[in-house]
């Protein structure tokens, strides 16, 4: 369901899993055809298993994992030149990791023009409605998440 919101942006999109658990969105989004996907965790337990996964699914040459800390791993991704279309982030619920992260990629030295990133959090938590480049087009509540969707927007010059 989540992924039917990127509709035709999906193909051929770099695509960044942040939280990325046993990787389970990004291996979705290559199956609808996003050309790489950049998958950020720090558990190892489910570092080991994406990584399996994507050796069953011969999906290696399509992704990069970067193990760590999500706020670390932005920093790295922006040295790298790195540029993504397309954004999940599915952060712990009692943190308060998912603002931090949206306010990091509101910089938008990260997304390419139009990109889009879709942020799962718990429904209690306030998330920034308009950041730097990110605008929040629309939030919905799903039991005790939320989706919510930002555009990233260029200004006119």
């Amino acid at each position: 369901m989540v992924l039917n919101v990127l509709g035709a942006r999906l193909p051929g999109a770099q695509f960044l899993d942040l939280c990325a658990g046993t990787g389970a969105m990004g291996l979705e989004a290559l199956s609808r055809g996003a050309a790489h996907v950049t998958f950020v965790e720090r558990d190892p337990a489910a570092l080991a298993s994406l990584r399996e996964n994507l050796e069953r699914l011969q999906l290696r040459e399509r992704a990069r994992v970067v193990a760590g800390d999500v706020e670390a791993a932005l920093h790295r991704l922006r040295e790298s030149g790195a540029r993504f279309d397309a954004l999940f982030l599915d952060p712990p619920y009692e943190s308060d990791l998912a603002r931090r992260c949206i306010e990091m990629l509101a910089q938008g030295d990260l997304l390419r023009d139009n990109a889009v990133l879709i942020v799962q959090a718990f429904h209690k938590r306030p998330l920034p409605t308009h950041t730097g480049v990110l605008h929040q087009q629309w939030r919905r509540r799903y039991g005790e998440s939320s989706l919510a969707l930002y555009i990233g927007e260029r200004p006119c010059s």
